[in-house]
């Protein structure tokens, strides 16, 4: 067993793993091929040992042998590697080398123990935080930031990026047609459901940022909480196209998104669930359907106004947690702004602030994320009440952040409302047209970064809050 050091500068470390693996690394080059993808040159204890392992894969990688010979050549110019009395130092690694079998296991102590230090230095962090008062950042953010950093210690995200050779960007998109191609469905990202929907979208791809504008009462809330069900179920059901979902509801209560799911799936009205008025014959699937459903992995967050920096941080606990692959929220103009609302001259600018930490969320934990929108009043003001991008309230970046903007529609609600006077000829001619809308919806897709615009429909079922496909 390898003695662990450990002091008030440099933390844990093993001085004895990492000479080890230098040395049967600097022995057999093609050694490195048994190291983890996440271990790097950060995760030694001295800027020595650093140096010398990102000379050893600088120059594999360039297809030279790393021996001491080629070692001193290229880290002579050092300042550390000459303190070191570098060539020397490079012989007594070879040298105390005792097998080069366990590699992986010294890559993996050593990783162990540089995650330990950096878990000791966010410790320290949060201790200087909390101790210092300062008006510009509260409590709560601190912990935030405790959290970021929890999570991208956890996960190996700097939160940096990445650069990505454009052929492994090729062989990552030729392997996701190759999954549609395989699938019935033929889509590669996340289902919604809806057989048309996901003709059009491919459904949810990952890392992009989906917004679903509405009027009050078109059911924006509705389409939403089928959605993150339906993808939900297929998970459920083993599908490779479902995902588990993390829905932050900031109008809504989990228990009132929790009723108007099983009053979708049991066909009994959520009005009648709340007073307990389940018929007798019916109470069976009731119940039956209520198990089915505890097994979805569908995660309610009903936290009102949460910030974005709170929905990112909830979001990343559980991507590493549960792998969720969608986030749902409802909705965006709900949301408080990192920070607070200092700093910004109007809603707009707090709305920009949000839509793009939002599409940064979707690129970060590579995932679909779903923000539903409130529409400005100017819709109600025009004859024709079809939604239009130009609607979307205090709409700042949201039309640029957003990879995909879909409107719902329901001409029904309105035609509802201009009722004539029975027995007349117009009051025919209106329940004709209501006959053609009724239980019908649109969902109207505005923009779509990635493919065409155009118009679905959907069955809705107002006493239900369900969407549906339509019979063809």
């Amino acid at each position: 067993m390898f003695e662990i050091a450990s002091d008030s500068n440099v933390g844990l470390y093993s001085a004895e793993a990492e000479h080890a693996l230098l040395g049967a690394l600097i022995l057999d080059n093609s050694l490195l091929d048994n190291i983890p993808d996440s271990f790097s040159s950060v995760c030694f204890a001295t800027e020595l040992h650093s140096k010398i392992f990102e000379a050893i894969c600088k120059l594999r990688n360039s297809g030279a042998i790393a021996d001491p010979i080629t070692l001193k050549a290229y880290l002579k110019s050092e300042e550390v590697f000459q303190a070191a009395n570098g060539h020397v130092y490079l012989l007594d690694l070879v040298q105390s080398v005792i097998g080069i079998s366990n590699v992986a296991t010294y890559a993996q102590l050593i990783y162990d123990l540089y995650l330990r230090r950096k878990l000791v230095l966010i410790g320290d962090s949060c201790i200087t935080r909390a101790r210092t008062i300062n008006p510009d950042e509260t409590a709560s953010e601190v912990i935030e930031l405790a959290e970021k950093d929890l999570y991208d210690l956890a996960t190996g995200s700097s939160g940096g990026g990445r650069l990505v050779l454009f052929s492994d960007a090729l062989a990552e998109s030729i392997q996701a047609a190759t999954l549609a191609f395989k699938r019935d469905s033929h889509i590669v990202g996340v289902t919604s459901g809806f057989k048309l929907l996901d003709k059009w979208l491919g459904g949810f791809h990952n890392s992009d940022l989906l917004v679903i504008a509405g009027r009050p009462s078109m059911g924006k809330t509705a389409l939403a909480t089928n959605l993150a069900f339906n993808a939900a179920k297929a998970k459920l059901q083993n599908k490779t196209e479902g995902a588990g979902v993390a829905f932050f509801s900031l109008e809504m209560s989990s228990e009132q998104l929790a009723t108007r799911i099983l009053s979708s799936e049991s066909g009994i009205s959520s009005d009648n669930i709340r007073r307990g008025e389940i018929p007798r014959d019916s109470f069976d699937k009731f119940v039956r359907i209520s198990q089915e459903l505890e097994m979805l992995q569908l995660y309610i967050d009903d936290t009102p106004n949460i910030s974005v920096n709170q929905i990112r941080n909830r979001a990343r606990k559980l991507k590493r947690q549960s792998n969720i692959g969608m986030v749902v929220i409802d909705y965006l103009q709900l949301i408080e702004p990192s920070g607070g609302k200092k700093g910004f001259e109007n809603r707009a600018q707090e709305i920009s602030e949000i839509t793009r930490a939002l599409k940064g969320l979707a690129k970060e934990l590579n995932l679909p994320v779903i923000a539903l929108s409130q529409l400005s009043r100017a819709v109600e003001q025009r004859d024709d009440k079809k939604p239009q991008l130009a609607d979307l309230r205090e709409s700042g970046t949201i039309e640029q952040d957003a990879d995909v903007v879909m409107f719902v529609f329901r001409e029904e609600y309105y035609k509802a409302r201009k009722e004539p006077r029975e027995s007349t000829p117009e009051h025919a001619k209106w329940s004709i047209e209501m006959e053609q809308v009724y239980n019908r919806a649109e969902i109207i897709i505005a923009k779509q970064r990635h493919g065409p615009i155009g118009v679905v429909r959907l069955y809705f079922d107002g006493t239900l809050t369900k969407f549906g496909n339509l019979m063809d």
